[in-house]
């Protein structure tokens, strides 16, 4: 999996949760480690809210795979985090065994047929929520989410086993589109650590007065802001873009898939690849707004995209 965004966390950086911190010290003796991405989320959102003592309500089991372990929250999520990451229309799911036969499945599969996807997952990702709308909610519900503000935690909900972003949903479910969906958010999140940790876009340059491109396959998505597409965030889909048409060729090239399955697949396959093409395409063309070591990574991502 070549790429110029690291694909490991740098040690005795911000994002090191083992480096020599005496808060991160402190919930790693008090047998908190849990809530460790709650402390690094109180120092990049520098609100003064204590969300690693609130996340020290939530409950978890463990999920291991490949001697990788996963914290698969449970409870109630605090009210504060919920907002600060805009999961307020949302409750953490009720485990269950079909839950977690799921999940399993998913991580599993992602660590026998992509070992180098599953190693960005095992890297990335610490916390899982596997959540659903309240009641009354009325919003449409997410398929998968992270946030920048809470590095190595990720959400899912139910619809993560029959969507894969953007257009294609499955009357089945399956643990393949669980597994993609989780890579999704674990690309997303080492690009978020990249991005904080080094001057990828110029000096000067803001989501919100960026240059916006136009994504003419969510034109029927009814969202204006899905619509048009800042620089950043069409950086961000560009690297994800990369990853996941990677993985669907890889399961498109094996034979135990089922119909519904490869058909759906192949249908996201066809689909992503114009799509990453006209991403990249119009990043280059807005390069001013990158950094020379953004020119890099550009670089880097057409070499991506070129190859796919």
């Amino acid at each position: 999996m070549h790429t110029a965004i690291a694909t490991r966390v740098e040690p005795g950086s911000f994002f090191d949760l083992g480096r020599q911190d005496p808060e991160l010290i402190r919930l790693l003796e008090d047998n908190a480690e849990r809530a460790l991405p709650f402390a690094l989320m109180e120092r990049l959102v520098k609100s003064g809210i204590p969300y690693a003592e609130h996340a020290r309500a939530l409950s978890s089991d463990s999920v291991h795979i490949s001697g990788a372990r996963f914290d698969w929250f449970g409870a109630e999520l605090p009210e504060q985090i919920a907002n600060e990451i805009n999961l307020a229309d949302y409750e953490i799911a009720e485990h269950t065994d079909d839950r977690r036969a799921a999940l399993t499945q998913a991580l599993e599969r992602l660590a026998l047929v992509h070992p180098e996807g599953f190693a960005r997952v095992e890297e990335f990702v610490r916390g899982l929520l596997w959540v659903g709308l309240k009641p009354g909610a009325r919003t449409t519900s997410l398929t998968s989410s992270s946030d920048p503000a809470l590095p190595y935690v990720i959400a899912f909900s139910e619809k993560a086993r029959h969507h894969i972003p953007p257009n294609t949903v499955s009357p089945e479910p399956s643990h393949l589109f669980l597994a993609e969906n989780i890579l999704h958010e674990a690309v997303h999140q080492s690009v978020s650590f990249h991005v904080l940790q080094h001057q990828v876009f110029a000096a000067g340059y803001s989501s919100k007065t960026s240059p916006k491109i136009e994504i003419a396959w969510r034109a029927t998505q009814g969202v204006a802001r899905n619509q048009f597409w800042e620089v950043d965030r069409a950086f961000h889909a560009t690297c994800v873009y990369n990853q996941l048409l990677r993985f669907r060729r890889t399961e498109l090239d094996r034979d135990d898939l089922n119909a519904n399955e490869r058909a759906s697949i192949q249908a996201a396959y066809d689909e992503g690849m114009p799509a990453v093409r006209y991403l990249m395409g119009q990043l280059e063309l807005l390069g001013e707004h990158f950094t020379a070591h953004g020119q890099e990574l550009l670089t880097d991502l057409r070499h991506q995209t070129d190859e796919l």
